[in-house]
């Protein structure tokens, strides 16, 4: 089994048209830009992008925006500093917007790569982000009922893999990787250092299973 492909082009190719993509990062930290890039060349549009905020300046996934490639973001601070392309998309109603609270956010995704039919939470009870939503109480505390968030693809960022996709995280770049790599279709991988041999086990956090290819950041086509 080899996972590898040979360039960021090339682990990008299957992304189509109107595809829901995930992708992994909090801040700076964790975020496929080489992925992204290479999305960005390959021209795809329609997309849905999951991530935890929607991108700052004119990196990352602001550039996707930019180019007009994004047709609906799920997350959870779409407004974050520097996010001038949403914040245009979004105003001129190119755009779609889903807010979803950043624990939420992350259980929703956790619960559809457990295979979960999801799960009850008191965050957002009795706000606008409850309304249409299931709800309930229990022992006097009020819960909404949230569904598993899946996607097609997922474009993830790692210090360390091996040719079974095996992925290894360095500090807070952990962050949504692990869970979008659990919750997508066909995760993708970006890392540091691609090996021949086996990662060690007891430094795998998301086990190749969840993986479908991995490349190295920095090999541009």
């Amino acid at each position: 089994m080899d996972k590898r492909v040979k360039t960021l082009r090339d682990a990008v190719a299957p992304i189509t048209e109107g595809a829901s993509v995930m992708i992994g990062g909090f801040g700076s930290s964790g975020i496929p830009f080489g992925l992204i890039d290479a999305l960005l060349d390959q021209g795809t549009g329609g997309l849905t992008v999951i991530s935890n905020n929607a991108g700052a300046g004119e990196t990352g996934i602001a550039k996707l925006l930019k180019a007009g490639q994004v047709a609906r973001v799920i997350c959870s601070y779409p407004r974050s500093p520097g996010s001038i392309w949403f914040e245009r998309r979004y105003e001129a109603g190119e755009i779609a917007l889903e807010v979803v609270p950043q624990g939420t956010l992350a259980e929703r995704i956790r619960a559809a790569g457990a295979g979960l039919g999801g799960f009850l939470t008191p965050t957002g009870y009795g706000t606008l982000l409850a309304e249409g939503k299931e709800t309930r109480v229990i022992d006097g505390k009020g819960y909404v009922f949230e569904h598993p968030l899946r996607a097609d693809f997922a474009l993830l960022r790692a210090a360390r893999g091996d040719r079974w996709g095996n992925l290894s995280f360095h500090g807070t770049a952990r962050n949504f990787n692990p869970v979008m790599a659990m919750g997508a279709a066909h995760s993708i991988a970006e890392v540091r250092v691609l090996s021949d041999a086996p990662l060690d086990p007891e430094t795998v956090v998301t086990p190749g299973i969840f993986v479908q290819s991995v490349t190295e950041y920095g090999v541009r086509p």
